[in-house]
């Protein structure tokens, strides 16, 4: 069994994709804040954006995310907390290469 940790779940958020932008994961577009795990009560808490706050396809990723690390982790509870403050922008994305393609 592999060992649940931040970094095995933000590895596993990188085989995510939002149906908008299949090229790139979610983890790697900065729609996830932070992760933190709650060994003591089995709960991982994953706070989170879209890029956009009307995002159609909002509660598909959830699921995703879900089915995901349900995957690495089936013991534990997932709590997707959603927020818009701050506002996700390209200048937040993680890849440096990436950041040029979408600021152009």
């Amino acid at each position: 069994m592999t060992k649940i940790n931040k970094k095995t779940i933000e590895d596993k958020l990188m085989t995510v994709y939002d149906p908008e932008f299949p090229m790139v994961d979610i983890y790697t577009l900065w729609l996830i804040y932070n992760v933190d795990i709650n060994e003591k009560e089995n709960i991982i808490n994953i706070l989170m954006s879209f890029t956009t706050p009307a995002c159609p396809m909002a509660e598909m990723i959830q699921e995703m995310i879900k089915n995901a690390i349900a995957e690495i982790a089936p013991d534990f509870s997932i709590n997707l907390e959603i927020t818009f403050d701050p506002m996700r922008s390209p200048s937040m994305i993680r890849d440096e290469d990436l950041k040029k393609m979408f600021d152009m």
